[in-house]
């Protein structure tokens, strides 16, 4: 078949099949490209969607890209289950299995420290939403019974007052939480609190966070965010994973073969 080769991960060589019926970006199955240590596990893609043009022009449609994102993490997934994937960026394209094997070999001694490093290690993910903040009082046309300036200014403040105290005990619990679940991983990463206009998640995003966890002390660390879910009414806590460890994985990698521009 020809094509684009669209590459999802690097990992060491693995014997576990992946599913019979598992398909990727464009519908293409998975395959893997062997080279030295390392294989790269791809797919072939259209050159009139993933080539430089078509690909930039693609990243303005959303629907586009929301489909190549859930098939790329649908390939992710399953390789997480049979190996440590390494995963490359979204939009990583390179014109043909020379150029694939060109950019292991370009990077293998980086790829082989970074696989050490991630090797029977999972990604959690962790976020704490405020789920509600004190609603100000409705403006009244005429105050029933009528309030002086000095009342409305002291209600206002005591309003503002309520609203950075729960702001404070948010902080303070996404603190401590963040402590305890580092001291249950490997390593941590904080992210930038997501964008409830962008994400749709509901409340004011205080913790957005990963974690590095071996698979072995998976539970324990499920288990301890879990027991902290009703510590703290009006603050949700969300677990998502495991994952790969998109987090700790390092630089986003493209080649200089590469025929499209990566996804940031």
């Amino acid at each position: 078949m020809t094509g684009l080769r669209y590459v999802y991960a690097v990992c060491r060589p693995f014997g576990t099949p992946l599913q019979a019926q598992l398909t990727g970006v464009g519908g293409d199955p998975p395959r893997l490209v062997p080279h030295r240590d390392l294989v790269a596990v791809v797919s072939h893609v259209p050159e009139a969607d993933f080539a430089e043009e078509p690909l930039r022009a693609h990243l303005e449609d959303l629907d586009w890209l929301t489909g190549v994102a859930r098939a790329h993490q649908g390939v992710i997934d399953a390789l997480t289950t049979v190996t440590t994937p390494l995963p490359l960026r979204l939009g990583t394209v390179f014109r043909d299995d020379s150029g694939v094997r060109s950019m292991i070999e370009a990077r293998e001694e980086n790829f082989l420290r970074r696989l050490d490093r991630l090797e029977g290690r999972v990604e959690w993910g962790v976020k704490v939403f405020l789920e509600s903040e004190p609603e100000q009082a409705p403006e009244q046309p005429v105050p029933q019974p009528a309030m002086s300036g000095r009342d409305y200014l002291r209600r206002r403040r005591e309003q503002t007052r309520s609203r950075e105290d729960q702001w404070q005990r948010a902080e303070t619990f996404a603190t401590r939480l963040h402590e305890t679940l580092t001291g249950f991983a490997e390593d941590s990463r904080l992210h930038a609190p997501q964008n409830p206009a962008l994400s749709g998640a509901r409340g004011r995003n205080v913790l957005n966070a990963a974690y590095l966890v071996p698979r072995g002390q998976s539970e324990a660390f499920v288990e301890q965010v879990e027991r902290t879910k009703d510590d703290s009414p009006g603050l949700r806590v969300e677990l998502t994973g495991p994952w790969a460890a998109y987090s700790f994985a390092g630089e986003d990698i493209t080649g200089e073969e590469s025929a499209g521009e990566g996804i940031a």
